[in-house]
């Protein structure tokens, strides 16, 4: 059996604010191709952890490192968001973050000016390189949209697309550079039921297809223990227990945490 290539490790993370301390000690590794969920009651410190993983916060305390696309191993801990995003970690918000005046096409192209090669007199001139560069980008977001079948809507604007939708399109323009990592923050958050199963086959699609490693935020205990290899669970910024789905689901630490006493006699989810 090969071994597993680790993409990710948060060695002993913590962070406080003021005479909070949101997360404690909280280790990961991540290995290449895994699907991983982070789950527990609101408040536990989830979000936290993400922004931390993402640039958004600095850890107080410890260590990040990530195997970027060239293969080095680089501490990630106190690189901004746009730093993360260039080296392959991309994420999505429990809150969509769409630009919606923007048209459905113009926010995947957002995603895609880190690629650009032209400088300011190429824009000026219309140079060469900035019509590769205009052909890349139209090209590139008409391949994802089409994709995620959402480019008969690239012209409409993102703020008028059904919530499903939207959810679609943000994880598109995440897709867009190219990620290595994608986290996603809780994705099925306001769908109904057919929009979340929608959702795991698009999960577990793009996985496959973009060769990808995903750690994701979820209350949807169906969607979490249906596409989801291994579990962490959290509670008060620490984690209390991590293992594989049915594991988590029959133990008594999470259950009285989180999922409740009636979640291992009805499967079909606990938020």
């Amino acid at each position: 059996m090969a071994e597993r290539e680790l993409l990710l490790r948060a060695k002993d993370i913590s962070i406080q604010f003021g005479g909070l301390r949101a997360v404690s000690s909280f280790n990961l590794d991540l290995y290449a191709g895994e699907l991983v969920g982070l789950i527990g009651p609101n408040g536990a410190g989830k979000t936290t952890v993400f922004n931390m993983l993402s640039g958004v916060y600095k850890p107080t305390e410890g260590t990040i490192t990530f195997v970027d696309r060239d293969g080095k191993l680089l501490v990630t801990s106190g690189k901004n968001p746009t730093q993360l995003n260039r080296i392959g970690i991309a994420r999505t918000f429990q809150n969509i973050r769409l630009f919606g005046s923007m048209t459905v096409e113009e926010n995947v192209k957002v995603a895609l000016h880190q690629k650009r090669t032209a400088g300011p007199l190429d824009v000026e001139f219309r140079s060469s390189r900035f019509r590769r560069d205009e052909k890349m980008m139209q090209e590139k977001a008409e391949s994802l949209l089409s994709l995620f079948h959402i480019d008969g809507l690239r012209g409409e604007l993102a703020r008028n697309l059904p919530y499903g939708e939207q959810r679609k399109l943000e994880i598109c323009r995440a897709l867009a550079s190219e990620p290595k990592l994608l986290l996603l923050d809780e994705p099925a958050a306001g769908m109904n039921g057919q929009e979340t199963g929608d959702l795991m086959d698009m999960i577990s699609f793009i996985r496959k297809e973009f060769n990808l490693t995903i750690l994701l935020i979820e209350h949807d205990m169906k969607l979490v223990m249906g596409i989801c290899e291994r579990l962490m669970v959290l509670n008060y910024g620490r984690i209390i227990a991590s293992g594989l789905p049915e594991e988590i689901q029959n133990n008594e630490d999470v259950v009285k945490a989180y999922l409740g006493s009636g979640f291992g006699k009805d499967k079909e989810g606990a938020s």
